[in-house]
């Protein structure tokens, strides 16, 4: 038995999953699960909160210029640009070869881009509208069994073993989801194997939960799987990739949390 939702008016209702994937009771959602379905405001908020973390770059102020020159003048059979004192070859102007590099990136740019907060909170509402939508989260090429939201009872935040936790979201059917992630693991191609990110390893399961109760630990090996508290949700985790409808498991607690932040 897995979790169903059911419109009653404009209200949405969906039934709540023990750890062994067996209904227990039925609650209301949230009304941020109502919210307007809007990708390109997603698509915003993301690149805003991505900006934010870009780190300036540029060369040193006297890469290219740091050099004992001078100019020889005419009468010398060569061309009339500094040349480096203890040599012949030319130095300092950016048509030379060695020369300095003509426009370099500086580190004065400003990479952040500004989104509204209105529009961040409006793009954080669809996202989070879009995980029960189960066609947009199909459209991830996410696996999971039965109807969403997949929301589990307050137990949950307190299962400290991994084979706990996987016998839980094997219970509730989003497992499945954790096997294609660990199944699509890759070599990355490119310079980036010798930077310290070797693999490549498809997004799975977001779990959002109200606090940690040693869920953190129980899950953070499994392969895709991301775990964060309501108050640290953001756009970027519920849209990886700037693509909304991220397979998510709710904890009870959680979706109380976040009507209460939201709503």
């Amino acid at each position: 038995m897995l979790a169903q939702v059911q419109n009653r008016g404009n209200d949405m209702m969906a039934k709540v999953l023990n750890l062994k994937g067996e209904i227990v009771e039925e609650i209301e959602l949230p009304h941020v699960f109502n919210e307007e379905y809007r990708p390109d405001l997603i698509k915003k908020a993301i690149h805003a909160i991505q900006s934010h973390r870009r780190q300036p770059y540029g060369p040193n102020p006297l890469s290219g210029v740091n050099y004992a020159w001078e100019n020889w003048g005419p009468g010398h059979g060569y061309a009339r640009v500094p040349r480096w004192k203890l040599g012949l070859r030319a130095v300092v102007v950016p048509q030379a070869v060695g020369g300095r590099e003509a426009h370099p990136p500086k580190v004065q740019k400003n990479w952040r881009e500004k989104i509204n907060s209105k529009e961040l909170k409006k793009a954080l509402r669809s996202a989070i509208a879009a995980t029960a939508n189960p066609a947009i989260v199909k459209d991830r090429k996410h696996v999971f069994e039965g109807d969403l939201p997949k929301i589990v009872v307050d137990e949950f935040e307190s299962l400290c073993k991994t084979k706990e936790a996987i016998s839980t979201l094997k219970a509730i059917g989003v497992y499945g989801d954790i096997e294609r992630a660990k199944e699509r693991k890759r070599r990355r191609a490119g310079i980036g194997k010798m930077r310290g990110r070797k693999y490549i390893t498809k997004r799975s399961v977001l779990i959002v939960v109200s606090k940690d109760g040693g869920i953190f630990r129980a899950v953070k090996s499994l392969p895709g799987v991301d775990v964060t508290t309501t108050k640290n949700l953001n756009v970027e985790l519920l849209a990886p990739g700037c693509h909304p409808g991220r397979l998510v498991v709710w904890s009870k607690p959680a979706l109380r949390d976040l009507e209460e932040w939201l709503c």
